[in-house]
């Protein structure tokens, strides 16, 4: 086990900096110090070791729990939290790098790494904030027909244009104007949400 976290801290950490195609199962297992051998035993070739690597990188930086309600928070604040962990993530160095390597194999594969990623990433978070959405309808907290297009909204109101400037390299993730942007942007999507979904 110690041995395969340590290959997929190496492969997050190559293929967030190189991208998918410069980034040598031979360079990975330098990294993790273990033999080319040991990377291939444990991950077969480099596309499994690629979809591993975002999987585990998703599920560190959006743990499933962000999406549970805690005791005495209310939804409001509930949401607020998940926007601006979002806020914070869509910007973040590695959510950066990883989006970047992706889309620069795109137009050169069978767009596999980008359907890799795609699930890993962005569906599986609708998916969570859809099955917090459901519990929140239930409990009479929310009046919402469609949970999938309402969790889908949600989280594209968290973007903005904020995660495109930022993958264009149009702002800097430390520049205190854009922390400041960040967090308001992320307060106004959880109240135009609440507008419109809001039980009255």
């Amino acid at each position: 086990m110690e041995k395969r976290a340590a290959i997929l801290g190496a492969a997050q950490d190559l293929f967030v900096a190189n991208g998918f195609e410069h980034t040598s199962m031979d360079a990975v297992a330098t990294r993790a110090g273990v033999s080319k051998l040991t990377v291939y035993s444990h991950f077969g070739d480099k596309a499994s070791l690629f979809r591993e690597a975002v999987r585990a990188l998703c599920q560190m930086l959006v743990p499933d729990r962000l999406y549970r309600t805690h005791h005495g928070e209310t939804l409001r604040a509930a949401l607020l939290r998940i926007a601006r962990h979002h806020a914070e993530l869509m910007s973040s160095t590695e959510s950066i790098g990883l989006w970047r390597a992706v889309a620069g194999e795109c137009d050169k594969s069978d767009r596999q790494l980008a359907q890799m990623l795609w699930e890993e990433g962005p569906t599986r978070s609708r998916e969570l904030m859809q099955k917090l959405l459901e519990e929140q309808v239930a409990a009479g907290a929310l009046d919402i027909d469609d949970t999938a297009r309402a969790a889908s909204q949600f989280l594209c109101l968290l973007k903005g244009d904020l995660h495109l400037r930022r993958l264009l390299g149009c702002m800097d993730a430390d520049c205190p104007q854009f922390r400041s942007e960040m967090r308001g942007s992320a307060e106004a999507a959880v109240d135009m949400f609440l507008r419109a979904y809001a039980r009255r």
